[in-house]
């Protein structure tokens, strides 16, 4: 009877989240004030958010390994190995990747920063009790212990440290592929040009690191050093004039866009498939109006179960990313891009789709949209080997000013399982979303990590924990690169959040074998 009762609290207590249109559109920001959990049917089982359960900060002036300032989360993994109950919480240890380093590319500012891979001991300790104190202090949740001597810093495949230098237009062919390689005399000659923005591991220790420049996947050894790599197809291949051009500073004619590459990268649980997703939509699927409409972007699946660098993709599917009011003064003008993604199955993946405003931007918009999705590519068209990836033919041409999907593509399906702006939830530990009067409590602009680990709680085996974190860009006032200091002229430490999730079951064994 007892038992009955509980169940019957929870069951009451877990309301669904309201259906949403295809694609998602705020018109006014997304924002919830739920206390309880969410709960959605979807992609054949029950997702259920039980909400924010922990943050934590580290501080902005923090150096690394290197002695440059320590900039994450781009992307993040902790290795399922390590993760363990404690007698407090949960331990293991995380990995991140930061991007290419401290730059403004306004000013054409930017370093030679080696690409890395940075560790952290990590402590969580969820909790469920009254609001916080409004004050830093209350995201102390989650700890994280710089391990220095664990970083791994990345090579290219001729043993060259890897740079976040801009390679401009010139190109080098090394073992078959074709590079992005700053030119003699120029910042990072001679090196591969890197900007890292996904971390994928597979067993054996090695890794993938999905980058913006080429649009690539790149697999690196356990120690740093470039195996090879899965090339972008024709579509994503960046042209102008008819030629490659991996710059970041000169919008191409076709492929991917400056600076939205492969921005997520995840392999199954069960190591068989990766998958990747484009952050936004490429430039032939962008119109007039590109920067507005560029919410139909691309789903990669490769099969790694023989053969760890594929060369073609088994399938490629679209996604509608969630759109909306830059303003929220109700003209649907933006596109939430998606910045990571973490593989359940072979068709089944969590999205974190977001806007461009928060502590760390200088734009004065209010935050708008910052979400989770649950995406199922369950009866989406596949697109592989089609003239849409082998060549530029759009897959959502412009009619009206607008980017209207081809008819003939079915795209993958995706629902919110997790709001971020849940100002009740955010508020229980001190946290705003006052953008614009943003301060060191306001949610942060670009969250770009996640990772997913089992509960391991025995009472609730379908649980799991979602970390996501932010890319605080290298921002601070005490700001160290290559020798060199900077002023950033704003201060943004790296945080991570918490929340407790329930997965349908299968999906929670699959992680729990991992």
């Amino acid at each position: 009877m007892r038992l009955l009762r509980i169940a019957l609290l929870v069951a009451a207590a877990t309301l669904p989240i309201a259906a949403q249109a295809e694609p998602l559109a705020y018109k006014a920001p997304f924002v919830s004030t739920n206390a309880g959990d969410d709960k959605i049917d979807f992609a054949g089982g029950t997702f259920i958010n039980h909400g924010l359960v922990g943050i934590g900060r580290l501080s902005a002036d923090l150096k690394d390994a290197r002695s440059d300032s320590l900039g994450s989360f781009s992307s993040m993994a902790i290795d399922p190995r390590s993760w363990t109950k404690t007698a407090t919480g949960y331990g293991g240890r995380l990995y991140s990747l930061p991007d290419r380093g401290y730059n403004d590319p306004d000013k054409n500012l930017f370093f030679d920063y080696q690409g890395r891979v940075l560790a952290f001991d990590l402590s969580f300790t969820p909790y469920s009790g009254p609001d916080l104190p409004p004050a830093t202090s209350s995201q102390s949740q989650i700890v994280l212990k710089p391990l220095d001597d664990k970083a791994v810093f990345l090579t290219g495949l001729d043993g060259k440290p890897t740079t976040g230098a801009d390679p401009g237009s010139n190109t080098v062919v090394m073992d078959g592929y074709t590079l992005p390689i700053p030119a003699a005399g120029s910042l990072g000659a001679g090196s591969l040009s890197f900007d890292a923005e996904a971390l994928t591991y597979r067993a054996d220790g090695s890794f993938y690191v999905g980058d913006e420049y080429a649009a690539a996947l790149y697999l690196f050894g356990p120690d740093g050093k470039l195996k090879g790599l899965i090339p972008p197809g024709p579509a994503l291949v960046p042209m102008k004039g008819g030629k490659i051009n991996y710059t970041s500073l000169d919008a191409p004619d076709t492929g991917r866009r400056n600076n939205q590459g492969l921005e997520a990268a995840s392999i199954t649980p069960d190591g068989k498939t990766l998958l990747a997703v484009l952050q936004s939509a490429t430039l032939q699927d962008s119109g007039a109006k590109g920067q507005q409409n560029r919410a139909v972007t691309r789903i990669y699946v490769y099969d790694i179960s023989a053969d760890p660098l594929p060369k073609t993709p088994k399938a490629v599917y679209t996604v509608e990313l969630p759109v909306y009011s830059k303003k929220g003064d109700g003209k649907i003008d933006s596109t939430a891009a998606q910045s990571e993604m973490v593989a359940l199955d072979d068709h089944r993946f969590l999205l974190l789709a977001r806007d461009s405003t928060g502590h760390g931007c200088s734009c004065k918009a209010p935050e708008m949209v910052k979400a989770v999705l649950v995406v199922d590519t369950t009866g989406a068209t596949n697109l592989a080997g089609t003239e849409y990836e082998t060549g530029v033919k759009p897959i959502a041409p412009e009619k009206d000013g607008k980017d209207v999907l081809d008819a003939s593509i079915t795209p993958a399906k995706s629902q919110v399982l997790v709001n971020m702006l849940n100002t009740t939830q955010l508020g229980k530990f001190g946290m705003n979303i006052d953008n614009p009067k943003a301060n060191d409590l306001t949610l942060g602009e670009k969250w770009e990590a996640m990772t997913l680990v089992p509960a391991l709680d025995p009472a609730a085996p379908n649980d799991a924990f979602l970390f996501i974190g932010n890319d605080n860009d290298f921002l601070t006032t005490k700001g160290m690169m290559k020798g060199s200091a900077y002023d950033a002229g704003l201060t943004n430490d790296t945080m991570v959040l918490a929340y407790r999730l329930t997965l349908p079951e299968d999906l929670a064994k699959a992680l729990a074998t991992k």
